[in-house]
């Protein structure tokens, strides 16, 4: 009937979830999101909740076990002990289920979630790991969870298959078939126009054309890197078919405001004076506003063929020494990193952290979950920094290096060992 606390067996904790424990609560993390927190938490009602210093760490959980939902994060947290010594629940404590973690969401807010990142990239400044001289931004899609078939008009609220059926019908058919139906769908021009549809679950959902070629409900995630570090300086959730000459203007004062809290803590940290990005966002109105920032910009130039610059002397200065620059030494160096560090969080966040596809609708949600996933990345970097190790299964593919070169080493004084005994023999 009765166990000593003596003989229960003791959790073992991860090395990598014991020495990030060891850095957030050096810094004090825990008592930062309490405050934080405080004013969504009442002092006595309703049943037990859970801790904002939980509720964190189950999001960043999603980052470093690469889990695409809160119910994964559920099921990872009731099945390792490893995980639960890192979350802080004792052997005897039930792991949250998932619907706790998606009502603590929706309760705490935005900018609590945002100041969150904040936090963690002050710590990155003060550990010298964010200049915020170099800024690159680049954007990705993120696959929405609505499903195209169930879009429906803007204007009357019909779904596809009457809007289908009605235009069959008005061109002479009585009573179309799905062939007759699809035949017409063929033939149509613009049929995905997002001026037209809309999901009736998720409005900010937009279609767009996927990196794979798919067409599909989507949202796009545009965030600023520090080229010369690869710290996420900041992320910003937009519309899909939003172009990149537009959504930077978002993402950049975001940048700009996120460096700002940072050089708050380390006065040596810039607030951008250099910013590189693809193609996609080269414009002339683009270059000249960049400029008119203090900004020098290194800007992929697509080619346009012959421009005319009619009363646009401004903006051909500014594309003439945006061009000058990417052509340069300094220009092709920026390049160069920019493929190596600012795609390098597409993979992080999106492929291998689980983010490609959001279980969640309307961006308030999204953005919470990924501003976090951005924050558990920068702590993946500070860890690397420390220890070697920027995720739990880094551990692996160290242990496999090291038996890899234990290995090589035997081979090697083997093989001088059997040709140092051929040589005394002969």
């Amino acid at each position: 009937m009765w166990v000593a606390v003596s003989e229960l067996p003791r959790p073992v904790s991860h090395p990598f979830y014991e020495k990030l424990n060891r850095l957030l609560a050096e810094h004090g993390f825990d008592e930062f999101v309490e405050a934080q927190c405080r004013p969504f938490y009442a002092e006595k009602m309703g049943r037990p909740s859970l801790a904002p210093g939980q509720y964190f760490r189950f999001l960043l959980l999603g980052y470093f076990e690469c889990l695409d939902s809160e119910r994964g994060m559920a099921w990872r947290a009731a099945d390792s002990s490893g995980v639960r010594a890192f979350l802080g629940l004792a052997l005897t404590e039930a792991a949250p289920d998932h619907s706790t973690i998606s009502r603590t969401r929706r309760l705490i807010d935005l900018d609590t979630h945002r100041a969150v990142f904040t936090w963690v990239g002050q710590c990155l400044g003060i550990a010298g790991l964010i200049k915020g001289k170099t800024l690159a931004i680049d954007a990705t899609t993120l696959e929405a969870n609505a499903a195209l078939r169930s879009i429906v008009r803007r204007d009357t609220g019909e779904t596809y298959n009457e809007f289908l059926t009605k235009l069959a019908q008005a061109s002479g058919i009585e009573t179309p078939t799905r062939a007759d139906l699809a035949k017409l769908d063929r033939k149509r021009k613009k049929k995905g126009s997002n001026e037209d549809w809309e999901h009736p679950h998720d409005p900010d959902a937009r279609i767009a054309k996927m990196k794979d070629g798919r067409t599909h409900l989507a949202h796009k995630a545009e965030h600023a890197v520090d080229l010369e570090t690869g710290a996420i300086v900041a992320v910003t959730l937009q519309e899909a078919d939003q172009g990149d000459t537009t959504t930077i203007e978002t993402t950049l004062p975001e940048a700009v405001e996120q460096l700002e809290a940072v050089a708050a803590v380390n006065d040596k940290v810039k607030t951008g004076e250099e910013l590189v990005t693809d193609k996609g966002y080269h414009s002339k109105q683009t270059v000249l506003d960049m400029q008119s920032l203090g900004l020098r910009t290194y800007i992929s130039e697509p080619d346009r063929g012959r421009q005319h610059w009619i009363d646009q002397h401004a903006e051909r200065d500014a594309v003439y020494a945006n061009r000058r620059r990417i052509r340069g030494e300094r220009g092709q160096q920026l390049m160069r990193r920019r493929g190596e560090l600012l795609e390098r969080p597409n993979a992080h966040l999106y492929d291998t952290g689980g983010m490609r596809r959001t279980h969640l609708r309307g961006h308030g949600n999204i953005l919470k979950r990924l501003l976090v996933h951005a924050a558990a990345c920068n702590l993946g970097l500070w860890m690397r920094t420390l220890t070697g190790i920027g995720t739990p299964r880094g551990l692996q593919g160290r242990l496999a290096a090291v038996w890899a070169f234990c290995f090589t080493l035997w081979v090697l004084l083997r093989d001088h060992a059997t040709v140092h005994r051929h040589r005394r023999l002969n």
